[in-house]
């Protein structure tokens, strides 16, 4: 019998988890087990994280009692939360409650949870130097992920906070890769002037989350930011530029211009950039690049990244 310890996976499907669940089966010497928790069992990627010989359980974030099944005899616990999926941080904020009590329940050794800033802690509501939105959050997507890190270092059980980094996959799904200007010149399109943006592949949060969960004891209580690189705007631009072959230029604009965009998500992400922006040293110190491959020494840098990925991009 296998004397395996199980990794319960939340957002097994999704682009955290999914890395997570990978670097533990693709690890002949894992001391771990992966339990891919999602809301279909059926679907195309449950399915295909079967195949690699992760254990696939359904829960929803929203019922607690499925969460406390699907922790069951865990040792560990990655969790997260999709504020894109609903908009609502009052949702995520409550799903974290389930999520820690769930683990508490089920007796967890070790919960990662995947966190980002509360931006309310430098940018207070009163300051009008970025709208407040939703009347009660600056970046509802970050201050509902920061607000909730309490419930879990409260919780009792072992926690390590991970502060992840603007996914690069952004520029393949999420409408920010380089596109065609009025005069077919390529443009990337970012509010954060000459300053430093840190990034990340989605595969190497789940393979930073594995080594954490690896060394155990020695990070409960810490909180952890990971990093595949800081790169201006510039940087980036000419890193595309020569991974593509054709010229790509960074077109910084102002934080009112780019939430003025109209996309779902615009006036936060707006107001995000502005804060990476303004707190840019503050920012990129906690997500330090050699913390980042002291832990996962096969990290990718955004360069190998866009080697892999850069056919994956759409243009137009």
């Amino acid at each position: 019998m296998s004397e395996k310890k199980i990794i319960a996976v939340i957002g097994a499907t999704g682009a955290q988890g999914g890395g997570l669940v990978r670097a533990i089966v693709n690890d002949p010497e894992s001391p771990f087990l992966a339990r891919a928790i999602t809301r279909n069992a059926g679907s195309d990627k449950a399915k295909a994280l079967a195949q690699l010989g992760a254990e696939v359980v359904e829960a929803d974030l929203d019922d607690i009692e499925s969460l406390k099944k699907a922790f069951d005899g865990a040792h560990g616990a990655y969790c997260v939360t999709n504020f894109w999926e609903h908009f609502s941080p009052e949702k995520e904020i409550a799903q974290a409650g389930n999520l820690a009590n769930a683990a508490k329940s089920a007796g967890v050794n070790h919960l990662i949870w995947s966190t980002l800033e509360d931006t309310r802690e430098k940018v207070p509501l009163s300051d009008d130097r970025m709208p407040t939105l939703m009347e009660k959050y600056k970046v509802p997507h970050f201050d509902a992920k920061g607000e909730a890190d309490k419930i879990f270092t409260e919780s009792g059980v072992p926690t390590t906070l991970l502060l992840t980094s603007f996914y690069w996959e952004n520029f393949i799904y999420f409408g920010m890769g380089p596109k065609p200007g009025p005069d077919g010149t390529l443009a990337i399109t970012f509010p954060m002037d000459d300053k430093k943006l840190p990034g990340i592949a989605v595969e190497d949060i789940g393979r930073s989350a594995y080594e954490i969960f690896k060394k155990g004891g020695e990070y409960f209580g810490k909180t952890v930011g990971i990093t595949g690189g800081h790169l201006t705007g510039a940087e980036m631009a000419a890193a595309f530029t020569n991974a593509l072959g054709k010229k790509v230029v960074y077109n910084s604009v102002d934080p009112a211009t780019f939430r003025s965009f109209g996309f779902p998500g615009a006036e936060d992400l707006g107001n995000m950039f502005q804060y990476k922006r303004d707190f840019n040293d503050y920012f990129c110190n906690a997500r330090k690049l050699d913390v980042s491959k002291a832990l996962n020494p096969s990290l990718q840098s955004f360069e190998e990244w866009l080697a892999e990925n850069k056919d994956r991009i759409p243009l137009e």
